[in-house]
């Protein structure tokens, strides 16, 4: 939690220094910054021909990210939204689900795929840093007094290697255990993995909270998401290429682009929009506790066959 906290002081020192949003440095810094162990494990095992644990990590990160990351944030303080983020960000996360669905529905993961997304990665990146860039300051973030380049730099990078290490460390042990028992990879992806490599996000979104950068926490969501779905695909997609596990769209890729739809309603409050409050943060956790309950009885089911 020390990392996740100096990571998110540096970030916002930074976002400050150079005069852009923290919405836009939450999405590309500090969404990059913690996507990065999902992208690490995704390579690795795209490169040892386990393209299951990869598919699983990439759509499991995004419903743990929602469900239990911006489930526990919101749940220990409410999370304010800026208008941006119902207006223009959330509604492009929303369309980028419905797109690599799309890539996805004919059951087959390719290099024609994987390029598609590559492409849909660097529109998606010039598009954020150019409106990112007109973007107002959020209204309640916190005035705490600047520090400058250097120390900031420095705090960002200590920070993000903490919060790796630590995530790394435990999807390796739980990874071990769960292939010594004979759980499919899909599942290992999924459940293990995907939460392990979203300890860096649970970390900086909660961070991000309890300091009061509501933006850089909320945006840490949203484009980790956007960046586990154009970036971390694409390690699959060129380096272990083949069909798709049926149960990744009918049930992992279902439940994630509800959770997408499910934080748009929840966004636009029903009429009322502004927050996501305890209320809504606790509907996003027990989701998650439902599914991984669900996904712990398959692997039951695997374990007794």
């Amino acid at each position: 939690m020390f990392g996740a906290d100096r990571f998110v002081f540096g970030a916002s020192n930074l976002a400050r220094r150079l005069g852009v949003s923290p919405l836009l440095v939450g999405m590309l810094i500090v969404g990059l910054g913690t996507s990065a162990p999902e992208m690490l494990v995704s390579a690795t095992a795209a490169l040892d021909g386990s393209g299951g644990i990869a598919l699983g990590n990439a759509v499991g990160s995004n419903i743990t990210n929602i469900a239990l990351v911006l489930g526990v944030s919101a749940m220990i303080k409410p999370i304010s939204l800026h208008r941006d983020v119902v207006r223009r960000e959330l509604p492009v996360v929303l369309g980028i689900t419905a797109l690599v669905a799309v890539l996805l529905i004919d059951g087959a993961l390719t290099p024609i795929d994987g390029a598609i997304l590559v492409l849909l990665l660097i529109v998606f990146l010039i598009r954020t840093i150019r409106t990112g860039r007109k973007a107002e300051e959020e209204d309640d973030e916190t005035k705490e007094p600047l520090v400058g380049y250097a120390r900031a730099s420095l705090w960002l990078a200590l920070g993000l290697t903490l919060m790796i290490a630590g995530s790394q460390a435990v999807v390796w042990g739980a990874s071990t255990i769960a292939s010594a028992l004979g759980v499919s990879d899909l599942i290992i992806g999924l459940t293990i993995v995907a939460v392990g490599t979203s300890l860096p996000e649970l970390a900086a979104s909660v961070a991000a909270a309890f300091r009061g950068e509501h933006a850089m926490a909320i945006g840490n969501v949203l484009g980790s998401n956007v960046f586990n779905l154009l970036a971390v695909l694409p390690f699959p997609a060129l380096l272990d290429p083949g069909p798709l596990d049926a149960g990744l769209l009918e049930r992992d890729y279902a439940v994630m682009g509800g959770l997408t739809l499910l934080l748009m309603l929840f966004a636009l409050g029903f009429g009322k929009q502004g927050r996501i409050n305890r209320i809504e943060g606790g509907v996003f956790t027990l989701i998650y506790v439902g599914y991984l309950t669900l996904l712990v009885l398959s692997a039951m089911g695997q374990l007794s066959g």
